[in-house]
């Protein structure tokens, strides 16, 4: 987007950019997502960035009345197959946090010295800026929504001390992380966590429309038992699941949220969540893997902009604005399960799943791992793609190079190239796939796997 396009998108305070890009002023010292219901700045103290790690790199502080941190991601990291779109993926999933810049780095094929200069000359900051960006707002939204220690919060946001937690605070801020909890809105009080043990309550933000009961429709055919498990009546729906993470393991309870018209009254919504985590250390990673889970940092309004211009699918856009294309909580899960299907995974978790510590209710086991299957049951598909997935062969991370995985996973032996597709649109998250043998024109891209789920949706093509 050129400037003065960004400066009309601020003037009309145009919710369907938010996360796109922020703008600072020059006069406050504070930057805003595009929506902000301030008093619009004159557009010669404007700038733009495009995150917020830019802008709080040239030395401006979030908005206190918008928070500009709390937006959904950029769908454009979604859409994105080159180095800085991986790039973000994985920082987004903690990898900066776990294993610094040279791990990153390590993963996307390129040096560290690389890595830093094109995320800087397109994103306006580096990757330790990136993540300590996204570490600020884990620690903002923990603070003013449960009660954790201030100290369990500086390293559950992914701080290595007490110290760096606290000047990033005030840095980002303008505020110490007391004053930022004493200032939380009263409507979040409710929503606190009485004690660590109860759960971390979070709402996931989404821009424009939600169609949140086809995502619950989808959970509930395929939920594993032993897994996950998804209870209530349409449109009360909660979806619960174990996770396995970095640093241990969590069940999470995610509730269906409908309501949303994403209009310029209601630009978006959130769905509640409740996060159970062995290690407070998990918690960015977690959310991440839901938001891709639920498909939340997607943009429908290009996406029912795009597919509504076609006489195919403009009724069915019409009928479901916001349907999502779901992504997967654990890739290389998603993977297995695409290939063997519900009732031979439900045998899988029965037989190889690892047991929780501390069962929840129907949630007693974590999906057995690939180096596990591909020692239990070396013979055939599922024994060569557990065991390229175990050896790195295949990766399906949120750096991974979609079309490498592609054609690592074509080349094991009895993968079919409609099962790649699942694994294609579903664990490495690819928002434009033509399934085989499905009639996707060109015109519908980038956003075939959308359109697929709106003829799902209709009844036109069965599920896989």
């Amino acid at each position: 987007m050129e400037e003065d396009t960004r400066y009309e998108a601020v003037r009309s305070r145009d919710a369907r950019f938010d996360g796109e890009f922020f703008f600072a002023v020059e006069t406050t010292g504070i930057y805003c997502r595009p929506s902000c219901p301030a008093v619009t700045p004159k557009r010669h103290n404007v700038r733009f960035f495009a995150t917020a790690a830019a802008a709080q790199g040239a030395g401006f502080r979030a908005c206190r009345r918008c928070r500009p941190d709390a937006v959904p991601g950029s769908a454009e990291w979604n859409v994105r197959a080159d180095v800085v779109g991986r790039a973000m993926r994985l920082i987004g999933d903690g990898v900066v946090d776990r294993e610094g810049v040279a791990g990153l780095a390590a993963r996307l094929g390129y040096s560290a010295r690389q890595v830093q200069r094109q995320l800087t000359a397109e994103l306006g900051a580096g990757p330790v800026a990136l993540a300590r960006a996204q570490r600020a707002h884990t620690a903002r939204v923990l603070i003013q929504t449960t009660d954790l220690p201030i100290t369990r919060i500086a390293f559950a946001a992914g701080f290595a001390s007490v110290r760096q937690f606290n000047d990033t605070v005030r840095e980002v801020y303008a505020s110490t992380p007391s004053d930022l909890r004493a200032a939380a809105p009263k409507g979040r009080t409710a929503r606190r966590a009485d004690t660590p043990s109860a759960g971390i309550p979070l709402r996931l933000a989404y821009r424009g429309p939600y169609h949140a009961g086809a995502v619950f429709d989808l959970l509930a055919r395929e939920a594993v038992p032993g897994i996950e498990e998804v209870s209530g009546t349409p449109g009360r729906r909660t979806h619960r699941r174990t996770l396995r993470l970095p640093y241990g393991t969590g069940i999470v309870a995610v509730d269906e949220r409908t309501g949303s018209s994403g209009t310029a009254t209601h630009p978006g919504g959130w769905l509640d969540a409740r996060l159970h985590l062995t290690d407070q250390r998990d918690l960015t990673t977690a959310v991440q893997r839901l938001r891709r889970l639920f498909d939340l940092d997607a943009d429908p309004y290009a996406v029912d902009e795009r597919l509504g211009a076609d006489p195919r699918l403009a009724p069915l856009v019409a009928a479901r604005p916001g349907v999502r294309s779901p992504g997967a909580a654990d890739p290389e899960e998603l993977a297995v399960r695409a290939l063997v299907g519900r009732s031979a995974a439900e045998r899988l978790v029965r037989r190889y799943g690892k047991a929780l510590d501390a069962p929840c209710g129907t949630l007693t086991h974590l999906f057995p791992e690939p180096a596990v299957l591909a020692g239990a049951e070396p013979q055939g598909t599922l024994g060569a793609l557990t065991a390229a997935l175990a050896d790195g062969v295949v990766r399906l991370d949120p750096g991974a190079d979609r079309d490498d995985a592609q054609a690592a996973l074509l080349a094991l032996p009895g993968l079919d190239a409609a099962t790649v597709a699942v694994i294609r649109t579903r664990a490495l998250g690819d928002p434009d796939v033509a399934p085989p043998g499905v009639d996707v024109p060109d015109s519908w891209r980038p956003w075939r796997s959308y359109a697929v789920q709106h003829l799902r949706a209709a009844g036109e093509l069965e599920f896989p």
